[in-house]
């Protein structure tokens, strides 16, 4: 009987072990980092600053390395320092990023060709349109050129429009006219015609600047310019745009054929001065508490707003997928974030996903716990 009772006993445990066995093979692997998550949807994307690039701290470099695999360069490529003067060029930090790219296996994104904003000071004193010609054909041939098969898309360039969706006025619009914007990709696709080539700008959701970046794309397109994608940049606010104003902007622009890119990614935190009843924006707001309302600390209850607002964002990402080719978060974490000193200087803020000790927050969460 004793015997019997063992044989029983044993034949339990075997089947308890089993039966664990089989539920531990159904729980799906742990997610552990944010490009493995989303590996078979898009590339998640991050903006680098210098010292990131030149990895001056191994943890943070670590920490970039793990979570993404897509790089943009935040300011480095920007004319007034890869071009600070016209008959001189300075490629040593954009050397570094693409070596850094190159290094951890990263799709490189190249940021900008053509932006009126940290404008070399000597592009604006061009006046004649044979020079400007001439000189613009330069810059972007030269550039691309030498990161030809290097760098896989560019921001040609970068916004262009006005919000009426119009031609911003620009040193290269006053010179050159409206055809600026073909000659840009034209030379571009010359330098490297297997690099893709995007638009990029902000507000694109707004229905009045939207229709402006189509008609933008459809000129190219009707011109047989080469246009590959669309930067959609996500300056976005906890509250605005809707999910739906995202939506029917990721239709309209993937309508024309074209690869959308959501670029620039920040989840702004703080009230605008805009927002007010009858601001100004030279109103002096720097000591403004309701301007700065979390100086120190985002509490729990904001923590979830952004956990909320980021998950709503990535499911409509996935909806998508097949739309989307990058998602580039503005920076790696809230320290670094430009919403800190913009339109106000001295705010704190919290836009992203790994708070100012480079660690996951609720948001980050909750975007992982879409893919689990």
């Amino acid at each position: 009987m004793k015997t019997l009772k063992q044989f029983i006993f044993i034949v339990s445990i075997l089947i308890l072990a089993n039966s664990c066995k089989e539920n531990n093979d159904e729980k799906p692997s742990t997610v552990i980092a944010l490009k493995e998550a989303y590996n078979e949807n898009f590339y998640i994307g991050t903006a680098l600053s210098e010292n990131q690039i030149l990895e001056k701290d191994s943890l943070v470099t670590a920490l970039i390395s793990k979570e993404f695999n897509s790089i943009t360069s935040e300011n480095i490529m920007k004319s007034m320092f890869i071009h600070p003067t016209k008959d001189a060029f300075d490629f040593k930090l954009t050397d570094k990023y693409i070596a850094f790219g190159k290094k951890h296996d990263m799709f490189i994104h190249g940021h900008t060709l053509i932006w009126h904003s940290q404008l070399a000071p000597w592009f604006s004193e061009i006046k004649d349109s044979t020079e400007m010609a001439l000189a613009t054909e330069n810059h972007i041939k030269t550039i691309v050129s030498r990161y030809k098969g290097k760098i896989n898309s560019w921001d040609v360039v970068n916004e262009a429009l006005n919000e009426d969706g119009t031609l911003r006025k620009t040193a290269f619009l006053d010179a050159l006219g409206e055809g600026y914007l073909a000659l840009v990709f034209k030379w571009a696709s010359e330098a490297d015609s297997n690099t893709d080539l995007y638009y990029n700008d902000y507000n694109m959701t707004d229905v009045a600047k939207r229709k402006g970046a189509i008609r933008l794309v459809k000129k190219l397109q009707e011109k047989g310019i080469k246009i590959d994608g669309v930067g959609m940049q996500g300056h976005w606010h906890i509250d605005s745009p809707s999910i739906e104003e995202i939506e029917e902007s990721i239709l309209d622009y993937a309508s024309l054929g074209v690869k959308v890119a959501i670029t620039e990614l920040d989840i702004n935190l703080l009230p605008s001065p805009w927002d007010l009843v009858g601001a100004d924006v030279n109103q002096n707001f720097e000591g403004s508490e309701k301007m700065n309302p979390y100086p120190k600390s985002l509490p729990d209850s904001i923590q979830t707003k952004l956990a909320n607002r980021y998950q709503d964002i990535f499911k409509l990402f996935l909806k998508h997928q097949d739309k989307i080719s990058r998602v580039t978060f503005w920076g790696v974490n809230d320290g670094q974030s430009w919403l800190n000193d913009w339109p106000i200087e001295g705010r704190t803020n919290y836009p992203l996903l790994f708070d100012r000790e480079f660690k996951p927050k609720q948001a980050y969460d909750s975007i992982i716990s879409l893919k689990k």
